[in-house]
């Protein structure tokens, strides 16, 4: 079954300095029938203002990974840790017992749009821990390019907590590609940019998203071309 919910259905808030757009109830909205899917449970898509940004602020008990899609992203952390993020970059924090963070736009001239996700960990009670990883932008082009994954088979992949993989691709104008995984499992998709058509039935739109579940096989093409993140999901 696919599920698609509209870019415009998406929760949006504009605080001047931050333009916020909420896949999820997270903070001032709330909705018990959209708190989350599978382990899935905030997909925030924002844009920040230069030299703005999220102050330092707590968590615990969450994945939380942060793909930068424009600009850049700073990360400052209780734990040490300090890294500056771009496109062709993630950064992935299990929060754990607990840490404080902060995440800001380091440009002056430059807004930096980036999408925030955060899952249910596999177990609580982790040590908080942070790790920035670089992938090869060029490998996205007609295939699905792991960059976060519970089972990390390179470098290039961030590690994280939970039984999923977070897959980009950029599909060109006129291809297609299959997505398979067993059943039982539920796949969550959202179109950066662009296009795309997936069992040839259901067509997605910049920004659009899709919840799918008892659905082994996905065939997704596009005949303009696009740019979407995959999430396969327990």
């Amino acid at each position: 079954m696919i599920k698609v919910y509209p870019a415009e259905s998406r929760y949006h808030a504009d605080y001047g300095w931050l333009k916020t757009y909420h896949s999820f109830s997270f903070g001032e909205y709330y909705d018990p029938n959209n708190i989350q899917f599978g382990p899935l449970r905030v997909l925030n898509d924002d844009f920040v203002a230069p030299l703005r940004g999220f102050g330092a602020h707590p968590h615990q008990e969450m994945e939380i990974v942060s793909i930068v899609l424009k600009g850049h992203l700073k990360h400052e952390d209780s734990a040490g840790h300090t890294a500056t993020t771009t496109f062709g970059g993630v950064q992935r924090m299990s929060a754990g017992t607990g840490i404080i963070h902060s995440e800001v736009n380091p440009s002056a001239t430059e807004e930096v749009n980036f999408l925030q996700l955060w899952f249910l960990p596999e177990v609580n009670g982790l040590t908080p821990s942070y790790e920035r990883t670089t992938f090869d932008v060029a490998k996205m082009k007609n295939a699905l390019l792991p960059i976060v994954a519970n089972r990390p088979s390179s470098r290039e992949i961030a590690h994280i907590h939970q039984d999923l993989t977070i897959y980009l691709s950029d599909l060109e104008a006129g291809k297609e590609i299959t997505f398979t995984q067993p059943e039982g499992r539920r796949i969550f998709l959202f179109v950066i940019e662009g296009e795309l058509t997936l069992n040839g039935e259901t067509t997605l739109h910049r920004r659009d998203s899709a919840r799918i579940t008892e659905t082994p096989t996905l065939g997704i093409a596009s005949k303009q071309g696009t740019r979407f993140m995959l999430i396969d999901l327990p």
